[in-house]
């Protein structure tokens, strides 16, 4: 039954659903840093206090996956994304009526925790609908909805704020959540393992967790995802505001400056990663992880050229950083394909939600609060002592703490290097262990 409901719906059809729940996704995620600069004025925060909403945010999403990630590998994974949905859709708008500090984190650690739903039940589903060797493509149109949403909640979001205010920019956030969550009720569940044979019963004896992490290039794709969120979480959440603060943007002209480097560069990495990456995997399966190592790495000239620019320069400093996105987005469709190449498909949502987890208490979870934090240190000591920082200092103190970036795209690319060179292994290991 499960298969002919999945045919009557049509994978593109379900694909196209999945993509458009995370398109909403990271829309709503991404609108705290959209409308930095409002919020922080209006509640007078600090960096620090910004990049906090983004790190409570983050560490209540890495640990509420791990029992979501576990029940998607058992239950019908529309349902699930269904309630998510709802939940995050609902507390979005709620920000809107926050009146501080404590209130709008209240909201944004809710939110947190109906997204936690999406991403391990979503790439599990992809994993059950599409096979191997076009799983790179798949997971590149599925993630297209980070740089899609994200340049949505750039665009809209200031434009919104600008017009109505902040709040007003919450609610409409929060609307077109009621629509998907109804679809994904309905959605078809295929079987499990059915685009895998001979891999679907293999056994999951003993603690899945252990499994998952004594699997090498597991354990290699979890540190990179830490690098990779604290670079790219760092940028969603400041990157809108030196544009105000350094190059003297208007906030919407930032946001949709932000908007269209995450999504035209995003996007076209995230396609132009996932086609070459399933090309690079046809020779070798750790094709992809080489591209996505190459990829970050290039990306740090990118985006040091971006900052390199002078202030006042909005419009080169956007461009080269649209290039960084461009190779920084590689990662998504190969790194992600690479995790259901070398994870036995009844761990799938379960490593997905380990891996969240782990890079998100590691490396997203830090890196907007470490940034915001380096930049007011840097900030409170351009100002010097005894006297109160002034907007300058402030955009000063940002600009040299966002340097953090291409460091940490080389080491990125070091990490997918080591990644890279343990995948033949896992993925021949997982061809031997499953039954004749």
């Amino acid at each position: 039954m499960a298969r002919r409901d999945v045919r009557g719906l049509g994978r593109s059809g379900a694909l196209g659903l999945l993509f458009a729940i995370n398109t909403l996704n990271f829309y709503d995620r991404g609108i705290v840093g959209a409308l930095n600069e409002p919020i922080r004025r209006e509640f007078g925060l600090s960096d620090a206090q910004m990049g906090l909403l983004i790190t409570a945010f983050t560490l209540v999403y890495a640990v509420a996956g791990i029992p979501l990630g576990r029940l998607a590998d058992v239950a019908r994974r529309g349902r699930l994304l269904a309630a998510g949905v709802a939940v995050w859709s609902g507390l979005t708008a709620a920000a809107a009526t926050a009146t501080g500090f404590w209130s709008l984190l209240a909201a944004r650690i809710g939110v947190g925790v109906g997204e936690a739903v999406c991403a391990p039940a979503a790439v599990s589903l992809i994993g059950d609908l599409f096979p191997a060797r076009a799983r790179a493509r798949a997971m590149a149109a599925f993630m297209l909805g980070l740089p899609v949403g994200s340049f949505l909640t750039f665009a809209l979001s200031g434009a919104l704020a600008q017009r109505w205010g902040w709040r007003g920019a919450f609610l409409v956030a929060g609307l077109p959540g009621l629509a998907l969550a109804l679809l994904a009720a309905f959605m078809p569940e295929p079987e499990r393992g059915g685009q895998d044979a001979g891999r679907a019963s293999a056994t999951t004896r003993g603690s899945p967790y252990l499994r998952i992490l004594r699997t090498p290039t597991m354990a290699s794709i979890i540190v990179s995802g830490a690098l990779v969120n604290f670079v790219l979480y760092a940028l969603a959440q400041f990157v809108p505001a030196l544009l105000t603060r350094y190059h003297g943007t208007s906030v919407a002209a930032a946001g949709l400056l932000t908007g269209l480097g995450v999504g035209i560069g995003g996007g076209v990495g995230m396609l132009a990663g996932g086609v070459l990456g399933d090309l690079t995997a046809r020779r070798s399966p750790a094709g992809r992880m080489r591209l996505a190592c190459a990829a970050a790495c290039a990306s740090a000239p990118a985006m040091w050229l971006a900052l390199r620019q002078q202030a006042g320069a909005g419009l080169p400093f956007s461009l080269f950083m649209a290039s960084g996105y461009v190779l920084l987005y590689f990662y998504y469709s190969n790194v992600y394909a690479t995790i259901q190449d070398a994870v036995e498909p009844p761990l799938r949502a379960t490593a997905m939600a380990l891996y969240f987890l782990m890079m998100y208490l590691l490396g997203g979870s830090f890196g907007p609060f470490v940034v915001g934090a380096v930049s007011d240190r840097l900030a409170r000591a351009a100002s010097g002592p005894g006297v109160p920082v002034s907007e300058a200092a402030r955009a000063a103190g940002l600009h040299a703490a966002l340097y953090l970036a291409p460091a940490l795209a080389l080491v990125l690319g070091a990490v997918l290097w080591a990644g890279a060179r343990t995948v033949s292994r896992d993925v021949e290991r997982l061809r031997e262990a499953a039954p004749a």
